[in-house]
């Protein structure tokens, strides 16, 4: 049985909300309409969240969302990277139906982010 374009669009839409949300949840910027955090309208071009000022500061990434069953990672990550702005990295949260989401993000960035936390949680003492 096909599914309707209505219901796909609805299951992006929310797909894209949930990870409005949870950038939201960690920066404690709110999300919505007017917000700094905002969850594009399907079918604009841009980032599928748009973060401005403070938000894009905290979470620099250009971030591109599908929720689809079958995966095109390749053009996904192109398309993302098309949206980067300057000091930003490209960040792909995919989906499928009855499955977890997924992160997907460059290999480096990905690398030096670890790095980071690793130093973070624990610092060299000084001698």
């Amino acid at each position: 049985m096909s599914i309707s374009i209505k219901s796909r669009k609805a299951k992006g839409r929310n797909f894209q909300q949930w990870v409005a949300q949870k950038i939201s949840d960690m920066l404690e910027i709110p999300w919505g309409k007017d917000e700094l955090i905002r969850s594009r309208e399907m079918g604009q071009s841009g980032t599928d969240i748009s973060l401005i000022g403070e938000a894009l500061k905290l979470f620099p990434y250009a971030v591109e969302i599908k929720h689809q069953e079958t995966w095109a990672i390749p053009s996904w990550i192109k398309q993302a990277k098309s949206n980067q702005k300057k000091d930003s990295e490209w960040l792909l949260f995919v989906k499928k139906n009855n499955e977890k989401p997924i992160v997907v993000i460059d290999a480096e960035v990905f690398f030096d982010l670890y790095k980071r936390l690793l130093n973070w949680e624990n610092p060299v003492e000084e001698r």
